[in-house]
């Protein structure tokens, strides 16, 4: 079977320019206070010339602002509970540190991408005694929490002075800072119209920033270039844990990549802070199969693959979320060659295509990606035995590269393979 994915511009009618290096670009996401022991801006901008040598261009940082204090949980609280939105955790450094850090990131051709937390505030966030209308109140005035979230209080989004101070915020970041982007924690907690009115007045100042959303619908792609691909994350998590056949997982890519539309980019993630702190690390999750559906990510059409820091390394333990704890870093993380393989692939690959699912045996997924003259075949072995087999592919005859082999085959139609469980091969030409 074979599936169309659109991916011309003019497909698309959004009132928003995708920003022209967004479709190959490699995000990574930082924790700044668990990535080192000092858990600082200086301590990181120490690996930055790793991370420019191993490929990344785009860095998101959890929130870098002060947290409150006033009903914070743990000893150091959320970075989602902001007391100030125009100022830097003074665990973490200062403004002249932060802006120092930019102006190193930009010089490296890479860009900055910072969280932004929109719907709420902690209890003790300076706009409380100056405005406290900015914020929801209920039974005798008292301000009001979402969820179960009893550390912060929720914004007021009917009120056009909370708004407004929330847009120069913003404004700050990118006309002081020089950040490249957002990435919008709970977007969906927040009027789109907030968020569209934002991306323009913004977008005066600098053009092509990056506009992640961690959410999902197609109100969100209206306004964010990037949704989060949670039913990425749910399905895989799924089809580990009850063994699901490949087949499932056919679908899945069929439905959700295959017939999404044009110009729906997910960011696709094995791991991130809130999956890593609160379910465990991807080898907790996925076990042995957790670097083929990594491989996986990198093969799939509209996709923007994360790298949650420290995956590299490999990091197998959970880093707390409201305490402090700090990842080891070798000299040499031991998957430096694994993900600076897949970036390069990534850089010389392409955003649509075509998709076509080879027959294959029980527990092996095949897929081939085509465009124009490029293509590229995925095989993963999802099953509990070694799989040794050949693949026929339709069309495919040639010269093609062997990513973690690192040399060429020939394709006369068919291609011997053995893969044990969770093994995986991608070529490419």
């Amino acid at each position: 079977m074979i599936c169309r994915i659109l991916v011309a511009l003019t497909d698309l009618q959004k009132p928003f320019t995708i920003p022209s290096f967004l479709p190959l670009s490699q995000v990574y996401e930082v924790n700044l206070r668990q990535y080192t022991p000092e858990g600082s801006i200086q301590a990181f901008r120490k690996h930055l010339p790793r991370l420019q040598e191993l490929g990344v261009d785009t860095c998101w940082f959890m929130p870098v602002h002060p947290i409150g204090i006033k009903n914070r949980k743990g000893s150091l609280g959320s970075y989602y509970c902001v007391r100030d939105y125009r100022d830097v955790n003074p665990e973490f450094g200062t403004l002249s540190d932060f802006k120092e850090m930019v102006e190193d990131m930009h010089a490296r051709g890479m860009k900055l991408v910072i969280d932004w937390v929109g719907n709420h505030a902690a209890w003790d966030n300076v706009w409380v005694d100056q405005h406290p209308e900015y914020f929801l109140t209920g039974t005798g005035g008292r301000f009001l929490s979402p969820y179960d979230w009893d550390d912060v209080i929720q914004f007021n989004h009917r009120n056009k002075g909370q708004q407004e101070a929330m847009l120069q915020a913003m404004v700050f970041w990118v006309r002081e800072m020089d950040i490249d982007g957002f990435r919008a924690d709970f977007a969906h907690l927040v009027p789109n119209e907030f968020w569209a009115g934002a991306r323009k007045k913004l977008e005066e100042i600098k053009p092509e920033l990056i506009w992640l959303a961690e959410a999902e619908g197609d109100d969100i792609y209206q306004t964010f270039d990037i949704n989060y691909g949670w039913a990425w994350m749910h399905f895989t998590e799924r089809f580990i844990k009850e063994a699901l056949p490949v087949a499932a997982f056919r679908d899945f890519i069929r439905s959700e990549f295959a017939e999404a539309g044009p110009l729906r980019y997910q960011l696709l993630f094995t791991c991130t802070h809130d999956e890593n702190s609160n379910k465990g690390t991807e080898y907790e999750r996925y076990g042995i199969y957790a670097q083929a559906l990594a491989v996986c990510m990198y093969a799939l059409p509209l996709s923007i693959p994360l790298i949650y820091g420290g995956q590299e390394i490999p990091n197998h333990k959970r880093l707390p979320f409201f305490d402090k704890d700090f990842m080891e870093w070798p000299e040499r993380p031991a998957l430096t060659g694994f993900y600076k393989a897949l970036i390069r692939f990534r850089k010389q690959s392409f955003a649509g295509g075509e998709i076509s699912f080879p027959e294959a045996p029980d527990g092996l997924l095949v897929f081939c990606r085509r465009h124009h003259t490029k293509e590229e075949i995925f095989a993963a072995n999802f099953g509990r035995s070694t799989i040794s087999t050949a693949i026929s592919v339709p069309g495919s005859s040639g010269q093609y590269r062997d990513l973690f082999a690192n040399n060429h085959v020939d394709l006369k139609e068919k291609k011997d393979i053995e893969l044990p469980p969770g093994g995986y091969i991608l070529l490419y030409r």
